[in-house]
């Protein structure tokens, strides 16, 4: 320990080192960025001013393309800073915020589509109680426990992982702070960390992805009981979107986490990463845009008020 330096600030690796890809990296992120934002700002503008979806599915979206916009902004901005930057250079309480704000978005987002499950459940297989059940007040009341066990969640794993020491390298071989990485770098067993990380996360992250299977293992029992095939192909539309998105959401975060960290390999993870920290907020409202006819016909109406108002 005495012949080791205590580091103070680390420097990320970048998404690549080669300047021919700079330009066309920045360009594609900056999109993407611009796509995301809008994309998800344009679901809660539509289901703020339709009073057709105020529903409890619909706020439960809004939610998730609040998380989305927040989860990629996290993320992104600083990514294109740092492809144009020579200087990838990053502070420890930057690095430690930014870890925070991830690890608390992701598991957020896990968690409300696990709420979204359920309100498909209650919808689907409990239909006369539905009201009554998914109230205005139950619905606040899963928003906030969400958001409140993403924020513990996330704290947890912060403050365990930039209390150990870190003294064998500054050097996060990664484009952003996420903590595979960076417990690599710490010259303490991080064996404790690691446990945390398959107890506290894997319990918030499988026990969420649960409460979706089973959900929909009832809903699938309950649509099969439909004669209509009419009443299946409706049921089943009213879930697709959001099984897309649980898919999408939940196979690269299985493949990235829960594993040993001496498992933990940059050069197969780097694609997954990218896609589930820039791609999946992008893509989560194009799936319930494209899908689902209530927020089609809402958009449709969206942009005919638009017209009227700019013609006159």
């Amino acid at each position: 320990m005495k012949n080791n330096t205590l580091v103070t600030e680390f420097v990320l690796s970048g998404v690549s080192s080669n300047p021919k890809l700079q330009l066309p990296l920045i360009l594609l992120c900056t999109l993407v960025y611009l796509v995301t934002l809008l994309g998800n700002i344009m679901i809660i503008l539509l289901i703020g001013m339709t009073p057709g979806l105020q529903t409890p599915m619909y706020f439960f979206l809004m939610n998730l393309s609040f998380v989305d916009i927040l989860y990629s902004s996290s993320i992104t901005p600083n990514l294109i800073v740092n492809i144009f930057s020579e200087n990838k250079v990053i502070s420890i309480i930057a690095c430690a915020i930014q870890m925070f704000l991830f690890i608390d978005l992701g598991s957020t987002e896990g968690m409300m589509l696990a709420a979204m499950a359920y309100d498909r459940y209650v919808a689907i297989c409990k239909p006369l109680n539905y009201t009554v059940i998914m109230n205005k007040v139950t619905c606040i009341a899963l928003v906030c426990s969400v958001y409140t066990a993403g924020c513990v969640n996330s704290l947890i794993h912060t403050c365990a992982a930039f209390s150990l020491p870190f003294c064998k390298s500054n050097h996060i071989n990664h484009f952003y702070c996420d903590i595979n990485p960076i417990l690599r770098l710490s010259c303490k067993d991080t064996y404790i960390n690691e446990a945390l990380l398959f107890v506290v996360a894997g319990l918030i992250e499988v026990g969420s992805f649960l409460c979706i299977v089973i959900s929909y293992i009832y809903i699938l029992f309950t649509i099969f009981r439909i004669g209509s095939s009419t009443g299946r192909s409706k049921s089943f539309s009213t879930c697709i979107s959001h099984f897309t998105c649980v898919a999408l959401f939940y196979c690269p975060i299985f493949s990235m986490y829960l594993r040993p960290n001496s498992a933990y390999a940059v050069d197969q993870d780097w694609v997954v990463s990218v896609f589930y920290t820039v791609i999946i907020p992008m893509l989560n409202p194009m799936i319930y845009s494209l899908r689902n006819q209530d927020v089609k016909k809402a958009l449709v109406q969206f942009n005919v008020n638009m017209i009227r108002c700019i013609w006159v």
